[in-house]
């Protein structure tokens, strides 16, 4: 990894190294949409699932749960959070450490383009996240989709409580993007993908889903 790889693989490390112990028990009552999104997959027995910032696994497990037949792939930046992963999957993934900007998903994973990609409260930890979402964008291969979750502009909670709540992300280095949407659709023309996007009650969380046609 390039140096600037390295600064935020360390500080994700930190964060996490204590972290992961509780991530999924805490992480529960605020990343909603998750589940949601995994519903939405549409999986067929065969298909490969690559989760970028895959945390502790707990989409993965959940994906092979409910789309049984899955070839499961992970990537994240922290190795913390990748000794959890693995703990959790086992053989039922291919993992591995790497930047969710530039990384070589046939060289860190063994294939090139993946039947579905997901990002799912990732973008919004990520520097440069424009550029993640590009690169996941060309990962997805022909008939294939991205698939994503993060928090939204938070404007229909309580004003007070929209506050608390982006300090208290701030403390973990997370930030929303107001405009993801928008860097949605960018993607969309440069790769000519389709796009469909919703908001979560509240503007909690936005969602979307970028589909590939198959010719």
């Amino acid at each position: 990894m390039s140096a600037a790889s390295g600064e935020h693989a360390a500080l994700m490390d930190s964060i996490y190294r204590g972290q992961r112990h509780i991530y999924d028990a805490t992480r529960k009552y605020y990343l909603f949409g998750r589940d949601r999104l995994i519903g939405a997959l549409a999986c067929e027995p065969g298909d490969s699932v690559l989760e970028i910032a895959c945390g502790t696994g707990r989409n993965l497990d959940r994906i092979a749960r409910t789309w049984p037949g899955v070839h499961l792939f992970g990537l994240d930046i922290s190795n913390e959070m990748l000794i959890s992963a693995s703990g959790r999957l086992g053989t039922r993934a291919r993992l591995a450490q790497g930047d969710a900007r530039d990384f070589d998903a046939a060289t860190a994973l063994g294939q090139a383009r993946f039947d579905r990609v997901v990002l799912s409260y990732s973008l919004s930890m990520i520097p440069d996240w424009d550029r993640a979402l590009r690169h996941a964008a060309a990962l997805v291969a022909p008939g294939g989709s991205l698939h994503l979750v993060d928090f939204g502009s938070l404007e229909g909670l309580p004003r007070p409580l929209a506050a608390a709540l982006r300090g208290w992300l701030a403390k973990f280095h997370v930030e929303p993007r107001l405009d993801l949407r928008d860097a949605a659709l960018r993607v969309c023309a440069l790769e000519a993908l389709d796009c469909e996007w919703e908001d979560g009650p509240f503007a909690y969380y936005q969602s979307g889903v970028l589909q590939r046609p198959t010719g």
